[in-house]
Order: structure tokens, then C-alpha cells, then sequence
């Protein structure tokens, strides 16, 4: 009896150990065995019961209640093309498709299009000698727009007639119809042509970058002698683009020059972050802001009558973000618009005549996505329960009824709706669960569910996944920072733990979401299967909890995030079950720049840290972000110089990996040359990686496991668990009856 209860115990314990499989890097980065399901290429048709998705090379149209597939719209095999996207003409009857697209920038490509003839089944290439760009169809599908070698051209799909817009396009000198490096990262936009409702305009931005200075980095391709990339790249404080904004008639062949923005002093216009149509055919609306980013303008031009107006100024004693939350409803009359102008971002409703305005919606919460309006209701995402939840709502545009939530799960909710929002397709994740996707009737009802990643949590079962825990606290500075943590698997409370703290940081982002947190988030289950607590809180200066969280490290980017991730690092550290001597810190891009600043300036506090991409000093950043922020250096050197990395080389005292992509056209690699020499004139050993020919993500191939490789052996190394100690065994007693 006693040796079967031995074995028994022997065969429950090995029982429980083996239903936890390990993680490995080569599940994360080679395979990608966590990568969820997700829906490519999602459209709903106008009538409104079909969506479509393309799938193997394939347009394919679904019922919307059942999920039966109802018709094959486009096959690519027959037509002998890859489809990389496609976009339906305004009746549906033609499809643009895209096809061997190369990535330019972070939203920009370049691929051959072609328009496929839904009635015909005709194939009609764009511009057959060469790839381009931007192509789109007008709203009467009768011809498409489209910009090669920096000029606009305009296709008739009738007779192939081709007209030139544009003839000044140069390289690194005009662009005709899609914008400059720094216009596309930082107001997040890379078309800048614009078909009126009616089809009768192409509105379109020509920057002019003959001024702005060029930045070059170096790939090496295993030939003789390096390939060079140079690239217009305006620095604080540096010429911008002059922008202007044209209109070009159909008949006629006319083009209207409307508006110019520039970098002279006198003008005190700087940028066009937004150009919109209204509903009608000749009125078009530009924002316009300050260099500063702290005024702005909303301009309607009405082309027929050959004038303009200001809709709606806005200023602020910080910045303004561009956005897209701009509606007109039928009419002509009225208009929705989001601002901070109450403290928290809400909705609006202006009068286009003499431009009173309504807020519509109202509270100590935020407006985080607007997504249109219907039969008088206006729908929208928010933060209303908590900063760190977005839920789904409807509300009476002119009613003084509250926000109805038509998904208001605990969690993230996103929304894609019909064109008659009758239903909506609802994406809902938790940080504890992978993203479903659901159709939803127009109450909120659940309809059919699309996605549900079921062999995904099936897997988290199977490798042990731990429960993400949030918390809160408050700094001694007064604030109260929300964070989450991962603690290791049968976790012993007597016994310290290293702790990787993970952080981004930058203005209006936020890391401590109650959604699906993708790759890192399995990394960090790796690394709490090894003995690490991971832990994450959002610092000052990120979002979702109102103007003044948000904005208050205006001028002084880096000092209250560095504050407060010490404060949290202290507060961790002050735990029983923390090793206080063992804390390290990673983050990639305004991440890798908080992580260096933590590593020196709480290098009492912090043992190691891992810097990927980093800025490390703004005055080698970009004019539009940095100057939003932090204005030029020449305003603002004392908030630029106390706030580098740079000039705090001299404290480091923990171990520290510096990592970057060497083809980074965006943080680029001067930064991580300039902090090394730094490093290494104050005689301070480091560790660093490089990647030759990657960008800001550093990925291709095995690039990815390459680098997680690296960095989960820094940290094993570094900061690892220590080896538990063996305590003295004790006979046990096991009774023969």
C-alpha cells in the first residue's frame, strides 16, 4: 500500500507538470503559434445584409445573418493577379484591386491597380508601365485617379484616355497627391487626392520640398559598395514643405489654386493637416494649424462661387491633435466635430452658417472614436466606464438623453457599421482573452458570430497562460497610475521575484488596456513561466483620462513619465514578493527613450534595462511631433537638454542593451550613435545589437526571434531568478493501512 501511494502521488504530479507546455521564442517569433484569427479585408455592401472578405485570393461575398457564402465577386486566379486589396466604386458595380505592393513608409505603397467591371468581367489595368500610387475611383466609377513619379493622372475607364493634372513632379523636390515623409507619419495620412461627391472635382495637396533638408541612411546588399537612401526629412526647427491646396475640374481641365500654407515668417499658417468634401459637389473644407499646433482653422471653400470662410477656430494653451471625427449631415447645414475644448474629448454639433455649436455629449470620460450618423442618432466608441475599457454607444444627436451602450462589455469593443446601421460587427477582446468578432443587429443584439478564437485560448489552456492582474496606485507626487502584472505560475509570496517592467509612455498612448495585447504579451507569459513578474503602468502624459493627464508633459517630454515609472518601480519594489534589486525595463521607440531614462536617472532603482529605437534626444526627431510637444529647440532648449538621455550617460550603473535597425527612416540610427558615444566618452560599459537595412520594427525573416533571443537572454542573464534554495527535506510519514 505504501509504495501504490508513492507512485500515485509520483504519477499526479508529473500528471500536473505536463499539462503546461513551455513557451518558446520559436513559438512566438518563427511559427507564430498565438497569432489569432482576424478578418482580411472587410466590407459590408450597401444593401445592407452582405459583407464581403477576401480570402485565398478571392472576393467573397457572405450573408450577414447566416454566414453562407452567397457569391465568389472577384476570383484572382482567373484573372491571373494576386489581390493584395480592394475598394467597391460608390454603386458597387466596378472593384479596384491592388496587386504586388511594396511598402514606401509606414502608410505609403506603391503596386499595379487595376479596375474589375463586375458586369463584363473586363480587367482593366491603371498604368500598365510601371507601379503607382493612391489610385481611386470617382464616385460615378467613370474614371480613377492615380499618382506616379509625384504627379496625378486621370484615367477614363470608357476609352482609356489618359489626362496629366500635374507636370512638376520631381523626386525630393514637389509631390503631386500624397504627402511628404513627415505630413504621412505624423498626420497620419499618405493620399492627398480627394474626389468631390459628385465627382466633378479632384481636390489634391502639392507639397513643395525643395527647402527641406535631406537625411541619408546606408543598406548593404552584398554588393561592392552600399546602397545610399536619401530622403526629404525636416528636423526641429528646420524648413517644412510649403503646401498648397488645389482643385482641378473635370470639365474644363481648370485648376484652382486655393490655399497655400509656407514657412515664412510672416505666415501664420504652417500646416494642412485635413481636407474634406462636404455633401455637396463644390464645397470643400482644409483645416489649417499653426507651427505650434495650438490653433486651428476649419476653411470652407465654395468653388463655384469662388470664395472661402472659417467654419469654426479652435486654440489652446498646449496643442491640438489633427483628427478625422469631421461629418456633415444632409443638408448642407450642419456639422459634427470632437474637441478637448471642455477638458475631455467629446462631440459636438456646429451650425455651418453662423457656426453656434451644441456639445452633445458631455462628462468627465472621453469620445474616442466617432463613427457616424444615422436617421438623427449618432454612434460612437468611448471611454465612459473606465479609461482603460471602450465600449460602444448610440446616442439622440438633438435629445437630452443619455448614451445608450449597444456593447458595453467589460473589455475593449470596436465597431464597423452598415451603411444603413442596421447591424454592426462588433471586435471585442479582454487582456485575458484573444479578440472575438460578432455581428450585432442594429440594438445590439448578437446576430452570428464571425471569429472566436477558440484553438487560440484552447492553446493558452495548454501552455499555462496566467491571469493578467490589474492594479492601481498613487505616486508621492499625488497621482493615481493604473498598471497590470503577470505573476509566474504557483508563485511562492515568501519568495522574490526579478520583474520586467514593460513601457511606451508617449503622449496620449496607453499600454494598461483590458484588451488582446498581441505578440508581447505572449513574450511576457514566457518570461513569467521563467520566474519573472511582468508589470506595466501608464505614466503621465497617456490617455483616455483628459486634457490635463494627457497634456501635462507639454514642454517637458520625458520628465513626469520618468518620475512616474520610478515611482512605480519603488512601489513594486517595496513588495514581498519583489526582488527590489533586481527590476529591469524595456520599451521600443518613446518606449526605448523611457527606458534609458530610467535606466540613468533611477539607476538606484533600476538593474537593467533593454532600449529599442530610442529617441534620444528630440532635437534629432521630426518638426511636427516634436514641436507639438515640445516646440522648437531654439524656444525650448532648457526642456530639450534636461530631458535627453544624452546628458545623463554618466549615471549609468545597471546593465543596459541598446538595439536599432540601422535603415530606420524614422527614429534613425544617429540616435543610438550619439547615446553610444555618449555611453562610451563616460567610459560606461553597455551592450548593443544592430540591424542593418530594418526599419523602426526591425523585422523580415528571422529578424524578430533573432531579437527576442537576444533579449530574453540579457535578461536571464541579467536580471534572471535566482536558483531556489533547497530547504532540508523531512522524512514523511505515509501510513500502511
Amino acid at each position: 500500500m505504501r509504495h501504490f501511494v508513492l507512485f500515485f502521488l509520483l504519477v499526479l504530479s508529473g500528471s500536473a507538470f505536463a499539462q503546461t507546455k513551455a513557451i518558446s521564442l520559436e513559438d512566438i517569433w518563427q511559427t507564430y503559434s498565438f497569432y489569432g484569427q482576424s478578418v482580411s479585408g472587410f466590407n459590408f455592401l450597401q444593401d445592407g445584409r452582405s459583407f464581403t472578405r477576401l480570402e485565398n485570393n478571392q472576393v467573397v461575398q457572405y450573408d450577414l445573418k447566416t454566414g453562407n457564402r452567397t457569391d465568389v465577386l472577384v476570383d484572382g486566379s482567373e484573372l491571373e493577379q494576386e489581390i493584395d486589396n480592394y475598394t467597391f466604386s460608390s454603386d458597387e458595380s466596378k472593384i479596384l484591386l491592388s496587386s504586388e505592393s511594396e511598402q514606401l513608409f509606414r502608410r505609403s505603397s506603391q503596386s499595379f491597380f487595376y479596375v474589375y467591371d463586375r458586369k463584363t468581367k473586363a480587367l482593366t489595368p491603371v498604368f500598365a508601365e510601371k507601379k503607382h500610387r493612391l489610385a481611386t475611383l470617382d464616385p460615378t466609377g467613370q474614371r480613377v485617379a492615380f499618382v506616379v513619379d509625384n504627379n496625378i493622372w486621370i484615367k477614363e475607364l470608357s476609352d482609356g484616355k489618359m489626362t496629366q493634372v500635374t507636370t512638376d513632379g520631381a523626386t525630393n523636390k514637389i509631390i503631386n497627391g500624397a504627402a511628404d515623409w513627415v505630413y504621412e507619419e505624423e498626420f497620419s495620412f499618405a493620399k492627398a487626392i480627394h474626389w468631390s461627391p459628385d465627382g466633378s472635382y479632384l481636390a489634391y495637396l502639392k507639397f513643395d520640398e525643395t527647402e527641406v533638408k535631406e537625411f541619408t541612411y546606408t543598406d548593404f546588399h552584398n554588393d561592392m559598395y552600399p546602397e545610399y537612401n536619401t530622403f526629404k526629412y525636416p528636423k526641429v526647427g528646420e524648413e517644412n514643405s510649403t503646401v498648397s491646396l488645389h482643385a482641378f475640374a473635370i470639365d474644363g481641365h481648370k485648376t484652382m489654386d486655393l490655399l497655400t500654407v509656407n514657412n515664412s515668417p510672416e505666415d501664420k499658417w504652417h500646416y494642412i493637416p485635413r481636407v474634406q468634401w462636404t455633401t455637396a459637389g463644390d464645397q470643400l473644407t482644409a483645416q489649417r494649424m499653426n507651427r505650434h499646433q495650438n490653433e486651428l482653422e476649419l476653411l470652407l471653400f465654395d468653388l463655384d462661387k469662388g470664395n472661402q470662410r472659417t467654419l469654426l477656430t479652435e486654440s489652446s494653451k498646449y496643442y491640438i491633435d489633427a483628427h478625422d471625427n469631421l461629418t456633415f449631415l444632409e443638408g448642407g447645414k450642419q456639422f459634427i466635430w470632437t474637441s478637448e475644448q471642455s477638458g475631455f474629448n467629446h462631440v459636438y454639433l456646429y451650425d455651418i452658417k453662423d457656426g453656434n455649436k451644441q456639445q452633445i455629449t458631455s462628462g468627465d470620460w472621453e469620445v474616442t472614436n466617432f463613427y457616424g450618423l444615422h436617421d438623427g442618432q449618432i454612434y460612437f466608441q468611448a471611454a465612459k466606464e473606465s479609461p482603460m475599457r471602450r465600449e460602444v454607444y448610440v446616442k439622440s444627436l438633438k435629445g437630452r438623453d443619455l448614451p445608450r451602450p449597444l456593447a458595453g462589455q467589460p473589455g475593449v469593443s470596436s465597431a464597423q457599421f452598415s451603411d444603413t446601421y442596421d447591424y454592426f460587427v462588433l471586435s471585442h477582446s479582454t487582456i485575458n482573452s484573444p479578440t472575438t468578432v460578432t455581428v450585432m443587429d442594429g440594438k445590439g443584439q448578437p446576430v452570428r458570430q464571425i471569429i472566436d478564437n477558440m484553438e487560440l485560448k484552447t492553446k493558452m489552456k495548454t501552455y499555462g497562460f496566467q491571469n493578467v492582474e490589474f492594479f492601481d496606485f498613487k505616486t508621492e507626487e499625488g497621482t493615481t497610475l493604473n498598471g497590470y502584472m503577470i505573476k509566474p505560475a504557483n508563485m511562492d509570496p515568501k519568495r522574490e521575484h526579478p520583474v520586467l517592467m514593460h513601457v511606451y509612455g508617449g503622449p496620449g498612448s496607453q499600454q494598461v488596456m483590458d484588451n488582446w495585447r498581441g505578440q508581447n504579451m505572449i513574450w511576457f507569459q514566457m518570461l513569467a513561466q521563467r520566474g519573472f513578474v511582468i508589470a506595466v503602468v501608464d505614466n503621465r502624459g497617456t490617455g483616455a483620462r483628459g486634457e490635463e493627464m494627457k497634456k501635462q508633459t507639454y514642454l517637458t517630454l520625458g520628465k513626469q513619465e520618468t518620475e512616474d515609472q520610478i515611482a512605480a518601480a519603488k512601489y513594486l519594489g517595496a513588495k514581498d514578493f519583489i526582488d527590489a534589486d533586481r527590476i529591469g525595463i524595456f520599451g521600443w521607440s518613446y518606449g526605448g527613450f523611457m527606458a534609458l531614462h530610467c535606466i540613468l536617472q533611477g539607476s538606484d532603482v533600476f538593474a537593467a534595462a533593454i532600449s529599442v529605437a530610442p529617441v534620444t534626444n528630440w532635437k534629432w526627431y521630426d518638426s511636427i511631433y516634436t514641436e507639438r510637444y515640445m516646440r522648437t529647440y531654439a524656444e525650448n532648449k532648457d526642456g530639450y537638454d534636461k530631458n535627453s538621455p544624452i546628458h545623463y550617460a554618466d549615471r549609468l550603473k545597471g546593465d543596459l542593451l541598446l538595439v536599432h535597425g540601422m535603415g530606420d527612416d524614422n527614429v534613425h540610427f544617429q540616435h543610438t550613435a550619439e547615446m553610444a558615444n555618449a555611453l562610451i566618452m563616460n567610459n560606461k560599459q553597455f551592450d548593443t545589437y544592430f540591424y542593418p537595412n530594418r526599419n523602426h520594427g526591425i523585422y523580415g525573416g528571422p529578424t524578430r526571434l533573432h531579437l527576442y533571443t537576444k533579449m530574453t537572454n540579457f535578461l536571464l542573464e541579467k536580471i534572471g531568478p535566482k536558483a531556489p534554495v533547497k530547504e532540508k527535506s523531512l522524512p514523511v510519514i505515509i501510513s500502511d493501512n
